[in-house]
C-alpha cells in the first residue's frame, strides 16, 4: 500500500531549458535540463510498469522511434516503448511530429536516415496547449523546440535515433529500420468524458491517461487498486497528507486517498495500467469544505530531487 509525494529525477538535455517555473523549482542555471522524471520515493519498492515525465525544449528532439514489447525482448530489454504526451505549453512556432508523410519502403526508410532526408520526410504539425498525442510503439517521431509536454509511458528507454541535428550522436540505422512503421500514423481517437471530472484522453494495453477537473474546495476519493500517477497541472489539491500545487505528482498504489481540490479547483493527469479505465477510480463524496489547511500556492515540488547521470 503506497500513496507517496514522487521524487524528481532530473534528466539533462543538449536541447533542455534553463528555466523551468511554473512546472519546477529546481534550479536549471547549469547545464540545461531536458526531462524531470517522477520516481518512488521508496527505492527498495518494486519498479512500476509506467514511466511519468515532464520534457522541456528549447531545440528539436532527435527524430527516433521506440521498439516494441516482441522486439525489445528480443534485444534482452525488458520491454518496448509505448508513450503518449499531454502539450502543457506551447510556442506559437512549436512543432512536433509523428509518422511520416506517406509510407516508404525498408530500403527508402534506410536512405532517407542515411542522406537526412528523413526529416522532410517526417509530418511535423502545429502544437498547442492541451494537444494529446498516441506514440504507438513503432511510430516515427519527434518534439520541436518551444514544447512543455507531460508525457506517460512504458518503463523502457529503448530508443533509436533516425537524425539528431548534427549533434554527433550515434544514429541506429538498422534497428530503427526493424522497428518502424514507415508511414502515416492512425487516426487517433478523440477524449471520451466518463463523468463531469473525468476525460478519458488515452485507452492503451499498456496505460490509461485521464484529465481530471475538480471544482473549488470539492472533496474526492481516489481509490487506486494499481499502480497510479497524479500529475497536477492546473490549480491546488491535498492529496493524502501531501498539499500539492501546479508540477507535483503523488503515486498510488492499492491504497485510497482524500483529494481536497484548493479555492481554485484542481486538474491532474492520471495515469495507471490498461486497457480499461477504471470506473470507481473517483469518487466525489458529495461534500465541500473551506479549511485553514488548504494547499497554499508555493509549497515544496517534491520530498527529493536527484540528478541522473545521462
Amino acid at each position: 500500500m503506497a500513496i507517496e509525494h514522487a521524487s524528481v529525477q532530473i534528466v539533462r538535455k543538449p536541447w533542455g531549458v534553463t528555466a523551468l517555473h511554473p512546472w519546477s523549482d529546481v534550479d536549471g542555471s547549469g547545464d540545461r535540463i531536458g526531462e524531470l522524471w517522477f520516481q518512488r520515493v521508496d527505492r527498495n519498492a518494486p519498479t512500476p510498469a509506467l514511466l511519468l515525465k515532464l520534457l522541456f525544449t528549447s531545440e528539436p528532439l532527435s527524430i527516433q522511434v521506440h521498439p516494441d514489447d516482441e522486439f525489445a525482448r528480443s534485444i534482452g530489454l525488458p520491454s518496448g516503448k509505448t508513450e503518449a504526451w499531454y502539450i502543457l505549453s506551447a510556442t506559437p512556432d512549436a512543432r512536433i511530429a509523428a509518422g511520416l508523410k506517406r509510407r516508404v519502403t525498408s530500403q527508402q526508410l534506410r536512405a532517407a536516415i542515411k542522406d537526412g532526408s528523413i526529416a522532410g520526410l517526417t509530418q511535423w504539425r502545429p502544437a498547442a496547449k492541451g494537444d494529446i498525442v498516441f506514440v504507438p510503439a513503432g511510430t516515427i517521431h519527434a518534439i520541436g523546440a518551444g514544447v512543455v509536454l507531460a508525457e506517460i509511458q512504458q518503463r523502457s528507454d529503448a530508443t533509436f535515433r533516425l537524425f539528431d541535428y548534427g549533434r554527433q550522436r550515434e544514429l541506429h540505422e538498422d534497428s530503427a529500420v526493424a522497428v518502424s512503421d514507415a508511414g502515416p500514423v492512425r487516426v487517433q481517437g478523440a477524449p471520451r468524458r466518463l463523468t463531469a471530472a473525468r476525460t478519458v484522453l488515452v485507452a492503451d494495453p499498456h496505460f490509461v491517461l485521464e484529465r481530471i477537473d475538480l471544482a473549488a474546495h470539492s472533496i474526492w476519493a481516489l481509490d487506486a487498486d494499481r499502480e497510479t500517477w497524479v500529475l497536477v497541472i492546473e490549480g491546488q489539491a491535498r492529496i493524502g497528507s501531501t498539499n500539492t500545487t501546479v508540477g507535483d505528482a503523488i503515486f498510488a498504489e492499492a491504497d485510497r486517498a482524500d483529494i481536497e481540490a484548493g479555492p481554485g479547483g484542481m486538474s491532474a493527469l492520471v495515469a495507471y495500467p490498461g486497457p480499461q479505465p477504471v470506473i470507481d477510480l473517483l469518487q466525489d463524496s458529495g461534500q465541500r469544505t473551506i479549511k485553514s489547511g488548504t494547499p497554499a500556492a508555493g509549497s515544496p515540488k517534491s520530498n527529493e530531487i536527484v540528478e541522473a547521470q545521462t
